[in-house]
Formats: C-alpha cells, structure tokens, sequence
C-alpha cells in the first residue's frame, strides 16, 4: 500500500504581518499534482491543518477546495487529525458524514482509538489516527490519574493499541506529539508542559510498521526511517530557512517492510535570509522571495528599507549585522533560555523579576490552572 505522508499545513498561517494564503494554495496545488503523478493509496496529513482554533474564511475554502480534488476527483481516501494548532469541536463538524466519502477525520480520543481499516491486495493496513491530546484530556478517558504528561499519556494509548490489535498485521500510527531528539524551529508552538515534559520517548511505538507524524515542521526521522515527521508544506519561520520541505511516499508491503521516498516541495515565493553590503545588494538580480536580510555596513545609510524594497519588495526583515552582534552573550543566552519555556514559566520568571522572590506554591498551581484553562479556550474556539 503506498502512502503518502504529509502534515502541518497551517493554513491561514501569517508571517511577519504577511498572509500566506496565495502560497499555501500553489504549495497545495503542488501537492495535487504529486498525487496525480505517484497515485498513492491513501493520503495521510498528520495534523495543524489549520494554523489557530477559528481560521479565517480564506483558509476554510482552501482546504475545502483541496480535500474535493482529492477525494471526489481523484477518488482516494484522506485520513487527517487535528494538530495543536486546530480546534478539536470546529473540525470535528460533520466528520461522521465524511467518513462516506473516505474523508476519516480524527479529534477526540474516543473514536480514535478504533481503527479505520484499508485493504490492498496483500490484505488489511489499519491505520491510527491520534489527534494531538493534552495529558488531562487522556488522564480523564482512562481513569488513570498517575497519567500526568504527554509521555505517560502517550504510553497509556500505545498500550491500549497493542493490547487490542493484533500487532503482526500492518499498523500505521497517525500521531501529531513531540518525539524527544526531534529537532524544532521557531515557528512550531510549544506543547504544553504543565505536570511535566512535552517529549514522547520514540521506543514507544516500535511495534508499528509507520508511524507518520506531525508537529515539526523539519522533515527528519527519529531513530528509524519509519518513524518519521513529514515536514511543514513551507517555510513558516526563517529559523526553516535552511529546511528542504517535501512529502514522503512510504510503500509497505505485504510482511510490514517499507520502501520510503521524499518528493520535494516548490514555494511560489521562497523564505531566505541574504547578507552583504548595501552597494552589492542593491545591484543583485530582483527577487520576490521572501527575505531577512542582513547588512554589513557599518555606517550611516539613508532609508536603506526604501531602496532595497525597489530590488527585493518582500523583505520581511531587516537587520544590521555589526550592531546586532554587538549583543552582549549573557542577554542572547536569556533569549535562548525564555523561548524553552513554557507559559507557566515565563510567569514565574516574571513574578520573580518583579516581586523578587520565588513564586509561592499555591499561587504556582493557580497558575498552571489559569494557563491551562486558556489553553483549552483557545483550542476550543
């Protein structure tokens, strides 16, 4: 059975005050023309589709637009799951009345823990769809109060998976988590790590012949070449500047051996970061891409924006080089530091900074319950 992996699509995505959606859709419409040339059997998108719980109409009609080419047109089944960035309720909306037209959309854990089974000639491919899952959310279904983070929640599914299934057959795991060894970029929202660590530990899901991931949007293995994040549809951050996004077709045969190929990706508008001086940049070729670019002068420049917006008119930022390393080390060092952490701690680093003492323990679970609360709102739409 050839499947083709892809996720994190972000739809309705802005970056530096840029709407995307005109790249989305030629990136999407890409895709299409992938599926034409490779005819998988079934298309797998591993979660964020959307890029905020209430996405604007844009993207709405976008990914309606894609999701009838592929399955009314082409006529192959799409099996999706909500990502961190969707809202669980708004895209789980007539998800039932999809299922007859092989759109398998999985957000609540209840339904996913059922799989949705495919035959090839070689027999059945069952396929589970996991959407991304807070640890309360898992801790409340089974009962299971020592259930306390992504980790101990993510083993608690697995177990129950392998407990029901008979596992010599073909699995394929549909998850959008956050394995521990993965490498993240800037633009990934971080999972939340109230009650403990956000990483999930790889060697959970060993017994599955693929596991097709989101979450980050660097195409990367973890461990094995069946374990596997897609990648991004494009560049979301100039932290990705460097990424080679693509999908991965993954032919799995009749015994659960597997045949992987990645196909790239070509953006309308590319995302890169340049640097030189002024005089050379101003004389380059013109370029729509999008750009962070990086002087080198050292001395005064008059509307330096202006000008070079006559040669590259997205420039999404601009920096001088010399002054920005001027940067003391420790501050960069605070920077680096404050981006690891999570809602609850940026608080605490603030109450500490203002108040000048630790925050006290009560207040600290008030806290993560106000911060967890808003979370739930705001994937809730």
């Amino acid at each position: 059975m050839k499947i083709l992996h892809t996720a994190d699509w972000h739809l309705g995505k802005i970056v530096n005050s840029v709407h995307m959606t005109e790249d989305q859709r030629h990136i999407l419409n890409e895709l299409v023309a992938l599926v034409e040339k490779l005819k998988p059997d079934v298309i797998v998108i591993a979660g964020d589709l959307y890029d905020r719980s209430i996405p604007p109409k844009e993207a709405v009609e976008l990914l309606n637009d894609i999701f009838t080419k592929l399955i009314i047109d082409y006529e192959i089944p799409v099996l999706a799951i909500s990502g961190n960035h969707d809202s669980p309720d708004r895209l789980d909306f007539g998800s039932r009345l999809f299922r007859s037209q092989q759109l398998y959309l999985e957000t609540k854990l209840k339904e996913a823990l059922t799989p949705i089974t495919l035959f090839d000639e070689e027999g059945p491919v069952h396929f589970h769809l996991i959407p991304y899952l807070e640890p309360a959310d898992v801790r409340s279904f089974f009962q299971d109060d020592s259930i306390q983070s992504h980790q101990s929640a993510m083993e608690a599914i697995v177990k129950h998976i392998e407990s029901q299934n008979n596992m010599d057959e073909r699995h394929v795991f549909v998850g959008h988590a956050f394995l521990a060894g993965g490498m993240e970029s800037e633009s990934e929202e971080r999972l939340s790590m109230i009650g403990g660590s956000p990483y999930v530990d790889a060697a959970l899901l060993q017994s599955f012949s693929y596991v097709a991931l989101g979450h980050l949007h660097q195409p990367q293995r973890i461990t094995s070449e069946r374990i596997r994040y897609s990648g991004s549809i494009l560049k979301y951050s100039f932290s990705e500047a460097n990424h080679n996004k693509s999908i991965a077709l993954v032919d799995i045969d009749k015994d659960g051996s597997y045949d992987i190929s990645l196909h790239p990706l070509h953006p309308k508008r590319d995302l890169r970061i340049i640097e030189g001086f002024f005089e050379d940049l101003i004389n380059n070729e013109p370029t729509e891409d999008y750009l962070h670019v990086r002087l080198l002068d050292d001395g005064q420049l008059v509307d330096p924006m202006g000008k070079l917006r006559k040669v590259y008119p997205n420039i999404l930022r601009l920096e001088r080089k010399v002054l920005s390393s001027k940067m003391q080390l420790s501050d960069l060092k605070k920077i680096k530091e404050k981006q690891k952490m999570s809602h609850s701690e940026l608080f605490e680093a603030f109450y500490q900074e203002m108040k000048g003492e630790i925050i006290p323990e009560n207040r600290k679970r008030q806290l993560q319950e106000v911060v967890q609360l808003l979370v739930d709102q705001e994937r809730d739409g």
